[in-house]
């Protein structure tokens, strides 16, 4: 069954929403990228301790994963706008088997381009 035309307009705010939360991430990303020790007024960018470096690095590369999921995630929310607005009327539909996807799923990822594969959850 397609969507009605109030389930598409309660996707596209979802879809806007979800867009502001990974575009904040990615800012947030960016911001860090620009800070150091010395802008926080530490005395010095080096450690004092060995593992303060480990922890330095794992932490940057912990926010380096998020912000790059982010910006993925981010592409396909516009790619999802972009069916959305294209073809209103295919919006919601498996790319895969043509078959509705439940809205339910559509609700929590409304960027979906197909439908839970009931096979795989085992």
């Amino acid at each position: 069954m397609a969507l009605t035309d109030e389930q598409r307009r309660h996707l596209e705010k979802r879809l806007r929403e979800e867009r502001e939360r990974t575009l904040a991430i990615v800012r947030r990303y960016d911001e860090a990228r620009g800070t150091s020790l010395m802008d926080d007024g530490g005395l010095s960018n080096y450690p004092f301790h060995l593992a303060d470096r480990g922890t330095d690095s794992f932490d940057q590369e912990m926010t380096a994963q998020l912000a790059q999921r982010a910006s993925r995630e981010l592409e396909e929310i516009d790619a999802a706008l972009q069916r959305l607005y294209d073809a209103p009327e295919r919006f919601g539909l498996s790319e895969t088997t043509g078959r509705p996807i439940p809205f339910e799923r559509l609700d929590l990822i409304p960027w979906a381009r197909t439908g839970a594969d009931p096979g795989a959850a085992s």
